[in-house]
């Protein structure tokens, strides 16, 4: 019998679609549709000439080419840093288990290293500006972010820690009789529709128009609300806490809260930088003082 103050678990089903031996897990759907979400509204950015000034933006074929790449690059950077993050030891005594994707263990802070260096190289191959891009990115990327936290709670992995007198903790059927907190849902709030919201008044305030700003406030905001998440999610079982324990006022460090520290430093280091105007580049400062103005027809 679960305890008086836990609400049940919902039994939804993980598989989303079954045609036949095909099937396809809400967790995959997250992916597709935070792609094709993300790829769809960076579509509708950079059509919008309000948003960027003389900054030089990419064009929608480069949108539509630049998805594969960030696509390859967060599951090969996510597994990748899952590897060497969360579960080293075991790998190595069992290298075939890299390739079980299957099996489950992605990281965020793995499929985020991807993702920007899939940016890069393409920004050098299309002679484009890397921080346009990552800037793009940023406003996109919590999409994905809310749609995979959700998909973890229909798997019902990656639960909270145990909250014995939270009056909406949760008894998940792998994690044991005790009550715990939905942390994915906070995940979803906070790295999903709240940095969204963020992302979307930092456009609305011209954040494109100073390369790298975007980009900058996202990572810093990411990682401020993954490490106020961590204080309610159960650590993985192979690490544990790094330092103290699970309590509030004596920390309970994870690994998620020690990957945030320098996304939060290099955030912050890139929004002042935006700010200062050093990263703009050299060639729309000239362009706009070289620009002639306009003139109203008569």
């Amino acid at each position: 019998m679960p305890p008086l103050l836990a609400l049940p678990f919902p039994a939804i089903d993980p598989v989303a679609v079954a045609i036949g031996p095909i099937t396809i897990k809400w967790y995959a759907l997250a992916y597709i549709v935070g792609l094709l979400g993300g790829w769809y509204y960076a579509r509708r950015l950079v059509a919008a000439d309000r948003y960027w000034g003389v900054v030089r933006r990419p064009s929608l074929n480069d949108i539509d080419d630049l998805i594969v790449w960030v696509a390859l690059g967060v599951v090969l950077g996510g597994r990748i840093g899952y590897v060497l993050f969360y579960n080293l030891p075991l790998y190595l005594a069992d290298p075939i288990e890299i390739l079980a994707i299957r099996n489950g263990g992605m990281s965020f802070h793995g499929g985020f290293l991807g993702a920007v260096l899939a940016m890069v190289l393409f920004a050098r191959s299309r002679k484009l500006q890397a921080l346009t891009l990552l800037d793009l990115a940023a406003v996109v990327v919590p999409i994905g972010l809310f749609f995979g936290r959700i998909a973890n709670f229909v798997n019902g992995e990656l639960w909270g820690r145990i909250a014995p007198d939270f009056p909406y903790a949760i008894v998940f059927p792998t994690g044991g009789p005790l009550p715990r907190h939905p942390s994915q849902l906070y995940e979803a709030a906070t790295e999903g529709a709240l940095l969204f919201v963020v992302m979307l008044v930092a456009v609305r305030a011209n954040g494109f128009r100073r390369p790298g700003l975007m980009g900058g406030i996202f990572v810093l905001g990411y990682a401020l609300a993954r490490t106020f998440c961590e204080f309610f999610r159960e650590p993985d079982r192979q690490l544990g806490y790094l330092f103290g324990t699970e309590t509030w006022s004596t920390g309970g460090i994870t690994m998620g809260m020690v990957l945030c520290v320098p996304m939060a430093l290099v955030g912050l280091t890139v929004i002042v930088l935006a700010l200062r105007g050093t990263t703009r580049p050299r060639m729309a400062a000239e362009d706009v003082a070289v620009r002639p103005a306009k003139v109203d027809a008569a």
